[in-house]
């Protein structure tokens, strides 16, 4: 059956549906670190060796998990049942997470604890993601549409970031009298984990629901066949995962996001301690600098697509990187040479939150560009093949993202151990940490980080698919469906 053209209320659930995402990864990558090594102590290469551990064993479950939905059969189609499925256990996993009993523990049981809440948080949420992308690629094959599409779960998700943020330092970690810095606030932080497991469940299946009519157009698992084992599906996960990366485009664009995603992960594990320390700021600062990020990637996405007309998808995504590194490292080189407003001051509130808004307008042309192009690539290897594999091809950009994101959260806290951060509840202010391990946290957050985004853009430049090309591998590929229907009718 032909789909009738995507309705605005399909697309506000599909989006609806990142909201979940962009919850967790938010309050992972703001909290998770800070709250393990700063409250509890526990050291910072332990800390980034859990949060390493846990994303590099849940990156090898994306392949897994894109195998899975793409060849899943029922009545519910190939994505919808993981998605509905998965929304319960990542919300108990993620309250877990952030309530560990910590007077019954030490240190290494500590570690364990973190390693595991975090590995099943992330292994509830890859059920659900990876096939909730691999959804948003079959909703649409139209080249402009596409970008619509993941325009929606960009804007949405985004929203997920900033409402993770608001509820954060807005609610439970706001500044009292008896907490000068709510973030040391250990008790709030169960309750705040609490209230968005329970958003998360929202949003995932409000997403799920309101996609469902989508679903007899949808393409279908491959009919017959024996159940796999274990070991078969690993097999095949493993056929599958080196046949996508044959592809030429997509060996270039899956290099490429390896590189972001390690800066990515410095990037989140570090930003409270940039906030704290190196900036100064109080909690309602904070959720200045927390929110205009999200709003400026919310302005930018809709122009992505208007942008995209002009300049096409391979130029937004390069463009959008370098933006991010550039608005990454001149903070902190203008103040490494004390040419930036002075801490305390509200013009150096207004002028970070400046430069993040215009940080976000700018890395969303990268952040849709990048999964509206995997999209194309699932269309020409289909040409190639014959096999329909969106997920397969977001579980392997996915598993990019979570491994060099946990390889990230390593760097950062061996960095923070390399550098002798002081560890505890004591150490609240810029005045409790030497003056020269404040400037060494800069030069790791910014120049560093920053620094990647070269070899990443590198990468993309040698990415080839076009509007031409994919227009006319949409053509080769209706020509040889019409074939396919004409030849079934015949054989009736």
């Amino acid at each position: 059956m032909k789909a009738p053209p995507l309705e605005f209320g399909t697309k506000l659930a599909y989006g609806t549906g990142q909201i979940a995402e962009g919850l967790k990864n938010t309050a992972i990558g703001a909290f998770v670190m800070f709250y393990y090594n700063q409250v509890f102590g526990l050291p910072g290469t332990l800390a980034g060796l859990a949060l390493g551990i846990a994303l590099i064993f849940d990156a090898f479950t994306d392949p897994l998990a894109g195998s899975l939905s793409d060849n899943w059969r029922s009545r519910f189609g190939r994505r919808h049942p993981f998605m509905y499925a998965s929304a319960l256990p990542l919300a108990v996993c993620f309250y877990a997470l952030f309530s560990p009993p910590v007077e019954h523990l030490d240190q290494f049981e500590l570690f364990l604890w973190l390693t595991g809440t975090v590995i099943l948080t992330r292994a509830a949420m890859t059920l659900y993601h990876v096939p909730h992308i691999a959804l948003g690629a079959e909703l649409s094959d139209d080249y402009d549409e596409r970008t619509a599409v993941v325009s929606y779960r960009l804007f949405l998700g985004t929203m997920g970031s900033l409402a993770a943020y608001v509820i954060g330092f807005g609610i439970f970690f706001r500044d009292t009298p008896e907490f000068p810095r709510g973030q040391f606030n250990v008790d709030a932080y169960g309750p705040y984990a609490l209230v968005l497991g329970v958003l998360m469940v929202v949003t995932i299946w409000w997403s799920a629901w309101g996609t469902r009519k989508r679903v007899p157009y949808l393409p279908k698992a491959p009919e017959g066949g024996a159940r796999l084992t274990v070991g078969q599906t690993l097999a095949r996960v493993w056929f599958e995962l080196t046949e996508a990366l044959k592809n030429r485009g997509f060996r270039w664009l899956f290099g490429g996001v390896l590189i972001v995603f390690l800066m990515v992960g410095v990037d989140g594990a570090l930003n409270l301690y940039m906030y704290t320390y190196f900036w100064e700021l109080e909690s309602t600062q904070i959720v200045v600098l927390s929110i205009a990020y999200p709003i400026g990637v919310m302005m930018g996405a809709p122009l992505t697509k208007y942008l995209h007309r002009l300049f096409d998808k391979k130029p937004g995504v390069i463009w959008g990187t370098a933006w991010w590194a550039g608005c990454q490292i001149i903070p902190v080189l203008l103040r490494l040479q004390e040419t930036f407003p002075a801490n305390g001051t509200t013009t150096l509130v207004a002028t970070l939150a400046i430069i993040k808004l215009l940080q976000g307008i700018g890395v969303v042309q990268a952040l849709v560009s990048f999964p509206s192009m995997v999209a194309d690539i699932a269309d020409e290897h289909e040409l190639k093949t014959g096999k329909r594999q969106e997920g397969i091809f977001f579980g392997a950009v996915s598993f990019s993202g979570k491994a060099t994101s946990g390889l990230g959260n390593i760097v950062a806290g061996i960095g923070l151990d390399l550098i002798a951060w002081p560890r505890g509840v004591d150490i609240q202010t810029a005045a409790d940490v030497p003056a020269q391990t404040i400037v060494n946290l800069g030069v790791l957050y910014g120049p560093v980080v920053a620094g990647f985004a070269v070899v990443s853009v590198w990468c993309y430049t040698h990415y080839k698919l076009d509007r031409k090309a994919h227009a006319e591998i949409v053509v080769a590929l209706e020509a040889r469906r019409d074939a396919a229907a004409g030849s079934l009718t015949n054989t009736r």
